[in-house]
């Protein structure tokens, strides 16, 4: 790594049944924690059936267990609230299933350190990796770059990303208000909206790499249909 003393950093990662990649993915992110000062690793357990609790466990994380499933906005959620209450300065979103890659961390925090950003993506499609997700999840992908282009005049590549990294203020205002279902593309109209400063690195990302997703084919339609209402509503009522 090329920097080593970051601002308060915590790193969120929602996990549902994640007992096949919970394991490697933590391992990664103690090593990136020993590596770094003032960074937090925080596992919201979304009322997981499997053998995830225990597994995180095993590692030297802060655990929340929520009694029951409340989908991935209200697992996030849950992670900002924690970094809000906890007064970190900076949010890192880690997916659980391994697909994210800790060597984009710096890239990914490295605007917000330099006030320069105030939520950071990593992006898939900034260039040329050997990522290859289902085609309906590449569909989405560009289906919701095509919504949000025209929406917001702005060109987000990868607009369902979970790799993120948000600053302060918006910490703040997502531990207050956060979509409970798909709240990726819809927080973008969102801080958009509010004048927020967005930006999107390269990031290096593979396919799951154990276990199964919790997004069936038929769910990937609602979810179409879901966002889609939820940013044109975001489009035109007044902003919280």
């Amino acid at each position: 790594m090329d920097i080593k003393n970051v601002p308060k950093t915590a790193i969120i990662v929602p996990a549902y049944n994640e007992e096949d990649n919970i394991a490697k993915t933590l391992e990664g992110l103690m090593a990136l924690k020993n590596e770094l000062d003032n960074v937090e690793i925080c596992v919201v357990n979304d009322g997981s059936q499997d053998r995830t609790k225990e597994i995180v466990e095993t590692f030297e994380v802060v655990q929340i267990n929520l009694p029951q499933n409340l989908g991935i906005g209200g697992a996030v959620q849950t992670g900002y609230k924690y970094a809000c209450n906890h007064d970190f300065e900076i949010a890192v979103q880690f997916d659980a299933d391994g697909q994210h890659n800790i060597q984009d961390f710096v890239n990914l925090i490295q605007p917000i350190m330099n006030q320069e950003q105030d939520m950071v993506i990593g992006s898939r499609f900034l260039q040329k990796t050997d990522y290859r997700g289902s085609r309906v999840r590449r569909i989405g992908i560009y289906y919701f770059y095509l919504v949000l282009k025209l929406l917001t005049r702005k060109k987000f590549t990868d607009p369902t990303s979970g790799y993120r990294a948000i600053n302060r203020a918006v910490i703040e205002l997502f531990a207050h208000h956060y979509p409970r279902d798909y709240p990726e593309p819809e927080v973008l109209m969102h801080l958009s909206r509010k004048g927020m400063r967005i930006k999107e690195v390269p990031a290096n990302m593979q396919s799951r790499q154990g276990g199964a997703s919790s997004i069936t084919t038929w769910k990937s339609f609602y979810y179409f249909g879901k966002v889609t209402l939820s940013i044109l509503m975001s489009s035109i009522v007044k902003e919280y």
